[in-house]
């Protein structure tokens, strides 16, 4: 029964939000509702699970606070820098400089610093909606993916570390040679097709301009301090959901995904596109495995995490400050993410 009710619940979190767009428009009370079901249906809702579920998020949505507030006090001088920026060098060029950086950085100045940075770049970009999307979710699956070389960088790595006894650089020597072409990689997608839109359009100005001309439900808002307030508190019930759909979900996970073998495991483990990561890692890395084993779990886990929304902390930072739907993100983060995955399959040496 238990383990029926948390295939529904997961098949609900996968489907309602691409179906009824009240669901997609408010997907943080929806995922919240799925995670305390499925804690409550698995028998894992108690004090410490609550008092877990209310702590986890604080550092994250304080800083979400905090980096939006300093970043609309100073707006205008961030912004007067970015266009001085873009008119003395090619804005595909920032582009790239700006996701690699936040890609390989992200990994000391965390995640959830690099993803906020990241979205007040792209918010300023002379590019149309829908193309500042495609360059937040290219640059999400780098932030993703670089975060996880140091315990610093988000949660997963520190829980891999910790599981492995392992020391701080060691994820850099197990999965750098993975994940720095892939950060570099995406930067590059990034940069050339900021580059074709800009050449496409014409120039920068006729580039601006196609933007102003956009319906103006497709424009995204300026900040206001109550927008800012907002953003925190939908993070913090994000990362609250998260907790409970992580813990909640653990007899799934144990009766159906651990003692699998690496090459199941790495595609099973696009799960973690709706889950949190961390948790699975949590869950399936052990000190007992070999080196290839752990690098197909981690690997499988970090890929799979900028598919969707939920699955990654720049994901909804960004999602969350630029108004991007469910739909908007599945679009283009589940074609890269999976031909990602086909890629790294070939790869490793599973």
């Amino acid at each position: 029964m238990v383990i029926n009710g948390l295939i529904v619940i997961l098949l609900l979190v996968l489907v309602l939000p691409f179906l009824i767009k009240q669901i997609e428009e408010n997907l943080e009370p929806f995922l919240f509702v799925m995670g305390l079901a499925a804690a409550i249906i698995s028998g894992k809702i108690n004090t410490e699970l609550v008092l877990e579920a209310l702590r986890e998020p604080i550092m994250i949505a304080m800083a979400v606070l905090i980096a939006g507030a300093i970043f609309f006090l100073f707006k205008d001088h961030f912004a007067g820098l970015m266009t001085r920026l873009f008119e003395r060098i090619p804005v595909g060029i920032v582009v790239f400089c700006v996701v690699l950086l936040l890609g390989l950085l992200s990994s000391v100045i965390t995640a959830i610093v690099a993803s906020i940075i990241l979205v007040e770049v792209i918010f300023i970009l002379p590019l149309q909606r829908k193309q500042k999307i495609m360059v937040c979710v290219l640059a999400c699956f780098s932030i993703g993916l670089g975060a996880s070389l140091t315990p610093l960088g988000e949660p997963l790595a520190t829980i891999a570390i910790s599981k492995l006894d392992q020391e701080f650089f060691y994820l850099v020597d197990l999965l750098g040679k993975y994940i720095i072409p892939a950060v570099v990689v995406f930067s590059i997608l990034a940069g050339l097709y900021t580059s074709q839109v800009i050449k496409t359009n014409g120039s920068l100005a006729e580039t601006a301009a196609a933007e102003d001309d956009e319906n103006s439900e497709e424009q995204l808002e300026e900040d206001t301090w109550k927008g800012i307030i907002i953003r925190a508190l939908k993070v913090y019930i994000f990362v609250m959901a998260l907790v409970f759909l992580g813990e909640g979900f653990e007899p799934l996970i144990e009766a159906y995904i651990l003692g699998l073998s690496p090459k199941l495991l790495y595609w099973v483990n696009m799960v973690s596109a709706v889950l949190d990561n961390a948790t699975l890692c949590a869950a399936e890395v052990s000190p007992a495995m070999n080196e290839l084993t752990v690098e197909a779990i981690l690997m499988g886990l970090l890929v799979s995490g900028g598919m969707l929304i939920p699955g990654n902390i720049p994901n909804i930072i960004s999602a969350s400050k630029l108004k991007i739907t469910s739909k908007e993100w599945a679009v283009i983060g589940l074609p890269l993410g999976f031909l990602a995955l086909i890629i790294f399959y070939l790869i490793l040496p599973l």
